[in-house]
This record gives C-alpha cells, sequence and structure tokens, in this order.
C-alpha cells in the first residue's frame, strides 16, 4: 500500500443541506487526508431531486462510491443523522463482503434505538410533527415560529423518514455477523453530560474498539478546525496500523 495515496473521508451531514458544513475541511485534515461530502439528492446541485427518505435509496446513492478500484483506505464520518448513515453504509459494505473503513468517525447523534417521544413521521400529520418539532408546544397559527417550521417542514420530514427507516434496519438480523470497525465518537465540551455516554451505546454496533473524544467547541462550528484536524489525525493513525496486506478501501 502506497502512503501516498491520501486516506479519503466520506462526509454524511446531519441533513441534506448541512452537506455545505464539510466545504473548509480539506484545509485542516491535512494534505494526506481527502474529505469528500457525500452530496445526496435534494441539496445544491441537486435540489431539484426527491430526497432520500429510505435505507434502499440511501445505499442505491452511496454504494457506487465504493465498488471498484479505490485509491486507498478509507474513512467514514457522519454528523448527526449522517452518523446513522455512516453505519448503515458500513454495515452494507461488510455484508457485501467489499472492504470497510478503517474506522468509523460519529458525532453528535445517539445510536439506536430512537429518542423517545418521537412519532412514526411516515404516518404522522403535520400537526403532529410541528407539535414535537416546536418541543411539544403549541405554535401559535401565523407566529414567525410556525411559518418558518411550515416552510422546512418538507425538509424536516424527509429527514425524520430517514431516520426512522435506518433505526428500524439496524435492529434487523446481521446477516455476516456484526462489525469489527473501529468506531470514534466525538463530543463537544458544550455538549450535555449524557453525551459522552454515546460512546458505550456504539459497543452495541461493532465489536471494534469504541474510543470517545471531546472537542472544545461546537462540533461543526464555523471557521472552526477542531473537529476536522481531530479526524484527520485519526485517518493517519488508522492508516499506520494497518497490516502491509491489509485490502485497501
Amino acid at each position: 500500500m502506497s502512503v501516498d495515496r491520501p486516506v479519503r473521508m466520506y462526509c454524511f451531514a446531519h441533513s441534506a443541506e448541512g452537506v455545505f458544513a464539510f466545504g473548509d475541511w480539506a484545509a485542516h485534515v491535512g494534505t494526506d487526508v481527502e474529505p469528500v461530502p457525500v452530496l445526496l439528492p435534494g441539496c445544491a446541485q441537486r435540489r431539484g431531486e426527491p430526497r432520500v427518505t429510505t435505507r434502499t435509496a440511501l445505499l442505491a446513492e452511496v454504494l457506487p462510491l465504493f465498488r471498484g478500484p479505490r485509491p486507498g483506505p478509507y474513512a467514514l464520518y457522519g454528523h448527526g443523522l449522517g452518523a446513522l448513515a455512516a453505519l448503515t453504509v458500513a454495515r452494507a459494505l461488510h455484508e457485501a463482503g467489499l472492504p470497510g473503513p478503517v474506522f468509523i468517525g460519529v458525532g453528535a447523534w445517539p445510536p439506536p434505538p430512537p429518542p423517545a417521544g418521537l412519532p412514526d413521521v411516515r404516518r404522522a400529520p403535520d400537526t403532529e410533527l410541528l407539535r414535537v418539532l416546536s418541543g411539544g408546544e403549541a405554535v401559535p397559527p401565523g407566529s414567525d415560529e410556525s411559518v418558518h417550521l411550515r416552510a422546512v417542514l418538507p425538509v424536516l420530514r424527509a429527514d425524520l423518514e430517514l431516520a426512522q427507516d435506518l433505526r428500524e434496519a439496524a435492529d434487523r438480523p446481521w446477516r455476516a455477523g456484526p462489525l469489527t470497525t473501529p468506531v470514534l465518537v466525538v463530543s463537544s465540551e458544550d455538549d450535555p453530560p449524557t453525551a459522552a455516554d454515546a460512546a458505550g451505546d456504539w459497543r452495541k454496533w461493532t465489536l471494534g474498539p469504541v474510543r470517545s473524544r471531546t472537542v472544545p467547541c461546537r462540533l461543526l462550528a464555523r471557521g472552526s478546525g477542531e473537529l476536522p484536524q481531530l479526524l484527520g489525525r485519526a485517518c493517519r493513525v488508522a492508516r499506520r496500523l494497518l497490516p502491509e496486506s491489509a485490502p485497501v478501501g
């Protein structure tokens, strides 16, 4: 394996719109790591396409990135809902017998099962979703908050539908056995204390080591390089630990 090849880090955002958060990561991860934001339908150049709302649709979009020869090892990072997408992709690659990532990085998202109180998004009417998204309080009709929530509701519903489908799929039996992929759980010092406990919860989903790290600022704070720097270092460590005979992604 050539050490001259950068480690590709495929980045899954907290929503279709959130992919822009990775725009400046190349300046922070190091020249030997290549961040690859995964642009799903419904955002930026693909804004006119229907949004992905199911596991099947997600994998149809993403798995072609990992088929065929690759230039070297790769990692997955998922933020928010993207953490669940990264886990889903790693599991699908494992079940397909394809080379997996050197590690999965996850931030700002608890592992399955779903948070309590979330309705079945595929059947919930707009009024129920608006109540849940506003913290359980009724949103006054015509208020600024109501207008905003109704404007973004189609986007939020699509993201919530995808999250629900990915969570349900995560509970299905593992045909190829559990993952052995290392997981790096990242949280912010501003997160509630319970965020650090997520590292233990992720051990249900892999037999590999699970590590937790904390950065001093909000994970996707504009202009901050703390998170991409941390992930860049993790990519370099993971590459050094690969045996010479290991297959590359």
